[in-house]
């Protein structure tokens, strides 16, 4: 079941920083999502880990990697359609299952499905509105 975040944050956590960094019973899963890029949902802490949510995954990491980041307008679950459409194509109306961060722009972006159809496009939050 989906929590409510407190914040949304970073954790770039790579390989080469080691193991230490995850709860031994989260490293296969952490590692395969490719944390590197992702918007993480913080849901709890305490004075070892911090419980990060992404998508319906959540994972227990040690703080030192973490960066909170401003709110988002949209996250996980989330039901939003394109603002804006192609001329000719149908607007794209979906659920919110990646948030991927831009480092260079510094800023979030969007992946929405459709029904079981993954959109490959990426969007920013100008992009997307509610449904």
């Amino acid at each position: 079941m989906l929590r409510k975040a407190i914040e949304f944050g970073l954790y770039p956590w790579f390989p080469a920083h080691g193991y230490s960094y995850i709860h031994p019973a989260n490293r296969q899963d952490f590692e395969a999502i490719q944390p590197h890029d992702k918007v993480f949902e913080k849901i709890d802490e305490n004075d070892k880990w911090i419980l990060l949510q992404y998508g319906h995954k959540q994972f227990k990491v040690e703080p030192d990697l973490y960066r909170s980041v401003s709110k988002l307008p949209f996250s996980f679950g989330d039901l939003v359609e394109e603002v804006n459409r192609t001329p000719g194509q149908f607007r794209v109306r979906g659920e919110i299952f990646n948030i991927y961060w831009n480092y260079p722009e510094d800023r979030a972006y969007y992946q929405v499905r459709e029904g079981k159809k993954e959109i490959e496009r990426h969007y920013t939050a100008e992009e997307l509105r509610p449904v």
